[in-house]
C-alpha cells in the first residue's frame, strides 16, 4: 500500500472520529439510554454566544412537546402585545341609565379574553354599578361571547368535560370565561363529629350549582380525603362531593371544570348583582351576536399585565389560560383552536432556523402538536435576543431549586441553581415527557437546551425522575465544562 494511500485512509479515519460525537448522543450520554427502551428522543444543547453544540440526539426529529408548546404562545403574545398589555372587561348597555337608577335596556357583559378574570373582578364591576346608583336592570343580563365560544373541543378530556368533570385542567374555553372555567367549592367541617361538611361557593358564598354533599366530619386526628365530580344534565351542572374532613381542618378548596364557562359567568354575575341589590327583570343568558357599536359603557375592569399572566400560565402550566391567550391572538371573530395554532405557526416562521412546526393549540393538551428540539432551542435563542421581552419571557420558566413544581427538585445544586425550564407532560394517547429552557455555565455564559421524549404503544411507563435525573447529570457536565 502506498504512503499516499495510507495518509488518505488515516485522514478519513480521523475525520470520522472527529465528527461522530456530533452525529450521536454526544453530551447526552446518560439521557440517551432511554432509546434502548424504545423511546423516541430529540435533544439539543448549545451555547448562545458561540453557537457551539454541546449535545444532540436527533435534533430535527418531529415530536410532541406537550406543554412546552406554551413557550410558543408566550413568545407570540409578548411579540404582539408587549409585557404591560392588559385585557379590559366591560359592562355595557344599548339602553339608558335613568336618574332613578334604572338601566332601561339589557346589561351586556363584554369579555376581552382575560384568562385570569375571577369573581372578584366581577364584584368590582358590580360595585361600579352601585356607585352610579344602579338599582335595577330593565332588561336581560347578556353574556356576549361573539369573539369565541363555545370553542369546539379537540381532545378527549375537553370533550368529556362537556358532560362530566373530574379535574380542572381540561376546562372548556370562552372569551367570557371566569375563574379559569372551573367551579370552586370551599369545604369546611360540619358543626360536630359525623355531621355533613359545610360547603359554599368560593366566588360568592352562594352555591351556584346543585350539590350532592356526601362529605362527613371526622375526628380532629382523622384524615381529610375529598373526591369531587361534576355532572351535567338538562338542569345544568351538579357537583358530587364524597369523603371526610377532619374537625379543625379547612377550608379545603375543590376545583372542577364547568360544562360551559360562559354560562358559569352568567350564573356568577347574576348572583353578585342580586347580592348587591341590583334586580335584573329579564333573567340572564349567553349570546353570540355581534355587539352594537352604539353601546354605552357602564363599568370596566382591567386585568393583570401580560407578563404576570404569562408567569402564572407557564409556572402552573394552566391549559385554560394558555388556550385563551392563543385564541386572543386570532384576529377574526368565532376563533377556533386550529386558527390559534395557525397564528402561532405564523409567528414561529419568523424565527431564524426554526424549521417544521405543527400546533393544534397553544396549551399542548393534544399530541397533535409537533416540533423539534432544534426548533425549541431556536425559539429560546430568539427570545434571548429580544432584550425588551426576554425578562418577562424567562420569568415564566422555573428554577428547579425553588419552582412551583416540586418534582423538578432533583439532581445536583449545579443543575438546580443554573437552569430555568418549562416542562410538558402527557400520558394519552402516548406518553410525552418534554422540557426546554436556559442554563448558565460557571463562567456566566448562556446556553439553551431542549429534550423531547415520546413513547409508543410498546414502551413502558416513564416517570419524570427517569428523565430528569440523567438530564440533570448531562447538563451539569456541560455547565461545569464551559
Amino acid at each position: 500500500m502506498s504512503r499516499l494511500l495510507l495518509r488518505s485512509l488515516l485522514a478519513v479515519l480521523l475525520c470520522c472520529v472527529w465528527i461522530s460525537p456530533m452525529a450521536s448522543a454526544a453530551g447526552f450520554e446518560r439521557l440517551s439510554a432511554l432509546e434502548e427502551q424504545g423511546f423516541l428522543i430529540g435533544a439539543e444543547a448549545r451555547m448562545l454566544d458561540s453557537g457551539e453544540v454541546l449535545g444532540e440526539i436527533a435534533p430535527d426529529r418531529e415530536l410532541s412537546p406537550a406543554s412546552v408548546s406554551k413557550l410558543y404562545m408566550a413568545a407570540a403574545a409578548l411579540d404582539r402585545w408587549g409585557p404591560q398589555h392588559r385585557f379590559t372587561t366591560r359592562l355595557v348597555t344599548t339602553g339608558q341609565l335613568t336618574a332613578d337608577g334604572v338601566v332601561s335596556g339589557d346589561l351586556i357583559f363584554m369579555g376581552d379574553g382575560d384568562p385570569a378574570l375571577v369573581s372578584e373582578d366581577l364584584w368590582r364591576l358590580v360595585q361600579q354599578l352601585r356607585q352610579q346608583g344602579v338599582t335595577r336592570i330593565d332588561g336581560e343580563l347578556k353574556i356576549n361571547q361573539w369573539r369565541y365560544g363555545p370553542v369546539q373541543c379537540i381532545t378527549t378530556d375537553r370533550c368529556e368535560a362537556r358532560h362530566r368533570g373530574t379535574n380542572a385542567y381540561s376546562a372548556l374555553l370562552s372569551v367570557a370565561g371566569v375563574d379559569y372555567g372551573s367551579w370552586c367549592l370551599a369545604v369546611r367541617p360540619g358543626p360536630s363529629l359525623g355531621k355533613p361538611a359545610r360547603v359554599a361557593s368560593c366566588s360568592s358564598g352562594v352555591l351556584l350549582t346543585r350539590l350532592d354533599n356526601q362529605v362527613q366530619t371526622a375526628r380532629a386526628d382523622g384524615r381529610t380525603r375529598l373526591d369531587a365530580e361534576r355532572f351535567t344534565d338538562g338542569q345544568g351542572d351538579r357537583m358530587v362531593l364524597k369523603g371526610t374532613i377532619a374537625m379543625g381542618d379547612g377550608p379545603r378548596y375543590v376545583y372542577r371544570a364547568s360544562s360551559d364557562p360562559a354560562e358559569q359567568t352568567a350564573s356568577t354575575l347574576a348572583s353578585l348583582l342580586e347580592q348587591a341589590g341590583i334586580a335584573v327583570t329579564g333573567g340572564a343568558r349567553v349570546v353570540r351576536t355581534q355587539p352594537s357599536p352604539a353601546s354605552t359603557e357602564l363599568a370596566a375592569v382591567q386585568g393583570k399585565p401580560l407578563q404576570e399572566l404569562l408567569q402564572r400560565t407557564l409556572n402552573y402550566s394552566n391549559n385554560f389560560m394558555a388556550d385563551v391567550l392563543a385564541l386572543d391572538l386570532v384576529g377574526t371573530p368565532r376563533a377556533t383552536l386550529p386558527q390559534a395554532g395557525d397564528t402561532l405557526e405564523a409567528f414561529a416562521r419568523t424565527i431564524p432556523g426554526h424549521g417544521p412546526l405543527t400546533l393544534e393549540s397553544g396549551s399542548g393538551l393534544t399530541t397533535g402538536n409537533r416540533t423539534t428540539a432544534r426548533g425549541v432551542t431556536a425559539l429560546l435563542e430568539h427570545m434571548y435576543q429580544r432584550s425588551a421581552l426576554f425578562p418577562s419571557f424567562i420569568a415564566g420558566l422555573q428554577s428547579p431549586a425553588n419552582g412551583t413544581m416540586r418534582f423538578l427538585r432533583r439532581g445536583s445544586d449545579t443543575f438546580q441553581e443554573h437552569v430555568m425550564l418549562k416542562t410538558g407532560t402527557l400520558n394519552q394517547p402516548f406518553l410525552v415527557r418534554a422540557t426546554g429552557g436556559y442554563f448558565r455555565t460557571q463562567n456566566g455564559r448562556w446556553g439553551v437546551f431542549s429534550v423531547l421524549v415520546n413513547g409508543t404503544a410498546s414502551t413502558p411507563y416513564l416517570a419524570w425522575r427517569q428523565v430528569l435525573e440523567p438530564l440533570a447529570d448531562d447538563l451539569e457536565t456541560m455547565i461545569l465544562n464551559h
